[in-house]
Parts: C-alpha cells; structure tokens; sequence
C-alpha cells in the first residue's frame, strides 16, 4: 500500500473540494441570471447613448471601462470588501454604517431605486439558501445591494478579492448587455466589450481594497447627469 499517495489524496481533495465551492458560491452569486433584476438597468449608460456619447462598440467599452475605474473601483467595489469583513464579523453598526453611506452618495432617484431594489431582491434570494445571512441582513434593515452582496458572500469561504473580482465581473456583464441593447450591437461585440472589462477589473479591485473609510467616494458628475436626464427620457428600455 502506498501510503504517501493515501495520505496525499487525503490531504488534498478536500482543500480541493473547498476550493471548488468557494468558487462555484461566487459564479452563482455573481451571474446575471440571479433573479435580482440586474438586467433591467443601465446605470446611466442608455442615456449615454441618446446623448450620442456612446454609439458603438470602442465608445461603449472605452465609457464602461472609464465608469469601472472612476466609479464603481472607488466606491462600490470597496464598499463590497469592507461590508464582507463586517458580515463575517458580526458587525452589525459597521453594515448599517456602510448602507447608509451607500444611500447617500447615490445622486439621482434612479441610482438609489437600483441599489435599494437589487439588495431588496438579493436579501429575499438569500432567504431559503441562507436562512442565517438573511437574517443578519433582515436584522438590519432594508440594505443596498453592495452590502447585500457583501453579507450573501460571507459563507462562501472565498478571500475578499475573490469576492470583489466577482462583484465586478458580474456588473460588467450586465452593463455588456445593456450596451448590446440600447447601442444596439451584436452579441461578438459585446464580447469584445467583456473582455476589455475583463482585463481592466484587475486593477479596479486592487484601488477598492486600498482604500479605508476616507479615502472611499462617489463622484462622477457627467453620469450623474446623465442618470438624471434619463429619468425623464422619452422613449428608454432600462429603469436606469
């Protein structure tokens, strides 16, 4: 018997397998197809469009790639890393203190409707997959869904830039087909837009988890511009 090679496989299949979930955990969590409602906005990137700022594939991934690091990196991505650790923790205070934030830097109505209607959903989801982590969210309020994220993440055993790379991912997918949809362009541009995306996050995700509570902002002016016009858009697909 060989029982180096025993020994081996005993050590290994079940880091493996542990492993393996993590990652499976966070492609689940972060598909658009996760009934959170992600696919019905464009954060501000319809109105781009009619605005003739965007109006084909470079100016769509040129607008998502400028909106990844001058926003969501310095935001949302970090409120996501920050919001984890306080789950894991127990920190209830630091949740509630991070989704208030959160509401306060969404400048238009429509940016906050988004962020309150999507944790609302992912909450809801968690409910029969994590009764647990549910409640800890319940216990806290109505929560935005960069901190809802943050809290369904929790359990997955992955490590916070994991779990950030996956938060990222998933909103560049979904932004790639909003760009698909309002631009319009067919589904091999949208994959040339991902993969710009793709090779950007990287580098998004390590401004996110450099930055502390002071350093943490929202300000994008032209796309809260734009976020407001939408609102009163005349003819418009996305709620955003």
């Amino acid at each position: 018997m060989d029982t180096g090679t025993d020994t081996g496989m005993a050590t290994t299949m079940p880091t493996t397998m542990a492993t393996d979930a993590a990652l499976l955990s966070l492609v689940w969590l972060a598909s658009p197809a996760l009934p959170v409602g992600g696919f019905s906005y464009s954060e501000g990137l319809e109105a781009a469009v009619e605005a003739g700022l965007v109006h084909d594939a470079d100016s769509a991934a040129h607008w998502l790639a400028d909106q990844l690091h001058l926003a969501l990196a310095r935001a949302d991505l970090a409120v996501v890393a920050q919001a984890l650790a306080a789950a894991r923790g127990d920190d209830r205070p630091r949740l509630r203190a991070l989704d208030d934030w959160v509401l306060r830097t969404r400048e238009t109505r429509e940016l906050r409707l988004q962020a309150e209607q999507m944790g609302r959903s992912l909450v809801e989801w968690l409910k029969p997959l994590q009764p647990a982590r549910a409640a800890q969210a319940q216990a806290i309020g109505p929560l935005t869904y960069p901190v809802a994220f943050g809290i369904a993440a929790a359990d997955s055993g992955a490590a916070v830039r994991e779990v950030v790379l996956a938060f990222a991912f998933g909103w560049a997918e979904n932004m790639m087909q909003a760009a698909i949809k309002s631009v319009p362009l067919g589904q091999s541009a949208g994959q040339r837009i991902l993969a710009r995306l793709a090779t950007e996050i990287p580098a998004a995700v390590d401004t996110a988890l450099a930055l502390d509570d002071d350093a943490r902002q929202s300000f994008a002016p032209m796309l809260a511009i734009l976020s407001a016009r939408h609102e009163h858009q005349y003819s418009r697909l996305f709620r955003s």
